[in-house]
């Protein structure tokens, strides 16, 4: 029993000092991109199967390359029927490069094999390295981005499986956010696609010419901001400050950490309208959990939590004032804050930032909030839940 313990012990050791070593490294060596505004055309969605459609049509009426990077990319029947299309468009002499997280996603060796079969370039990202395993095995690459011809592209919370589409039973319907850019703006998600291509360990195109064509200038202004695990909870902190009349956001996980839960608490004190929506589903053990802890200071602040009862929320979006919006692939917790590559979008158009606006808005009208009744009837089992998830928020 003593010697169980023991390894028990040096393994928890081994675990910590790995991840602490890990960080303390990453944030010394991160190479982050920085993106100028842009000024192209914006769709916005918050629907699977709009995006799905629209997303199938313009890989189908692609002439040139088709550039691919996905968290997840399930091999199921949304997920199969985009990789026949994509080997039927590499067969077809289009150039098509597809990335998917390692540990993210659910390719079988049979998919991967008939996308290489067909002439499609594969990659995998953030494998597993050594000398801080469990750090590399922690911090993902979540970003979602598709290039199409260099001229149109997409981003936003939406993978490549038949639960985005709402076909599994266990979530329902599933809300979430994309957008599609077209002309100016593309062309810092292409670069973002070739800087994770090449750190995928792949080779770079000699002369990349072709893959930034000349593009039309569009009405709505905006600015890409990619984050390696640093950068984003400061620029949070910073507009939430500034904020003088409402702040609305949407996540599917809500593990903010302390500077955040500080900045909410003091905009709330001052008056401004804190409204937090999240799903009422969890998908992933403790996460849910996790969130609550926050909760207590935050609603004594007269912040509202609102959870969606639908299906599950999983739209990462934040709108402050009628000025910021952000929707991007960051979750509002600790792991996009400080561990993953992210990438998330600044809209500066009042038009599409009020698409947004009322689009979280509707969905807290459909939502529950959480009430200090329901708050103080939570049971021992899930306020043991909370504590376990409260050691272990840093992964979650």
């Amino acid at each position: 029993m003593v010697w169980v313990l023991l390894l028990l012990l040096l393994l928890f050791t081994w675990i910590r000092m790995d991840f602490l070593l890990g960080l303390r490294n990453h944030r010394h060596t991160i190479d982050t991109l920085r993106f100028p505004k842009r000024q192209g055309r914006v769709q916005f969605m918050d629907d699977g199967k709009e995006f799905f459609t629209s997303y199938v049509k313009d890989i189908e009426e692609s002439v040139d390359h088709i550039h691919i990077l996905f968290y997840i990319f399930r091999g199921d029947s949304i997920g199969s029927k985009i990789i026949e299309l994509l080997t039927e468009k590499a067969k077809a002499g289009i150039e098509v490069r597809v990335m998917a997280d390692r540990l993210g996603s659910h390719l079988s060796k049979k998919d991967v094999k008939k996308l290489k079969a067909a002439g499609v370039q594969f990659a995998y990202t953030r494998k597993i390295t050594p000398p801080y395993l469990f750090f590399t095995f922690n911090r993902r690459n979540h970003r979602k981005i598709t290039i199409i011809d260099g001229k149109t592209g997409y981003l936003g919370g939406f993978n490549v499986g038949d639960e985005y589409l709402g076909r599994k039973k266990k979530f329902g319907f599933w809300r979430d956010f994309q957008l599609r850019i077209s002309g100016d703006g593309v062309q810092d998600l292409q670069t973002q696609f070739f800087a994770d291509w090449k750190e995928s360990q792949q080779t770079i195109p000699a002369s990349k010419d072709r893959y930034y064509p000349v593009l039309q200038q569009g009405p709505h202004p905006l600015r890409f901001m990619p984050t390696n695990g640093l950068g984003l909870e400061k620029k949070f902190i910073q507009v939430i400050n500034q904020a003088d009349s409402y702040i609305y956001i949407g996540s599917p996980y809500f593990i903010p950490g302390k500077p955040l839960q500080k900045a909410l608490i003091t905009a709330a004190r001052r008056g401004v309208e804190v409204s937090i929506l999240l799903p009422k589903k969890s998908d992933h053990p403790l996460v849910k959990e996790a969130s609550y802890p926050y909760f207590k200071d935050m609603m004594e602040a007269g912040i509202n939590i609102f959870h969606y009862p639908k299906g599950f929320y999983h739209a990462k979006a934040m709108v402050i004032d009628d000025h910021f919006c952000d929707v991007g692939t960051a979750n509002f917790d600790k792991r996009s804050f400080h561990l993953n590559n992210e990438i998330n979008c600044l809209l500066l158009h009042p038009d599409i930032i009020s698409v947004v606006k009322e689009t979280l808005s509707s969905d807290m009208k459909k939502s529950e909030q959480l009430t200090w009744e329901s708050y103080r009837r939570r049971s021992v089992f899930h306020r043991s839940k909370e504590r376990v998830s409260t050691w272990i928020s840093e992964l979650l």
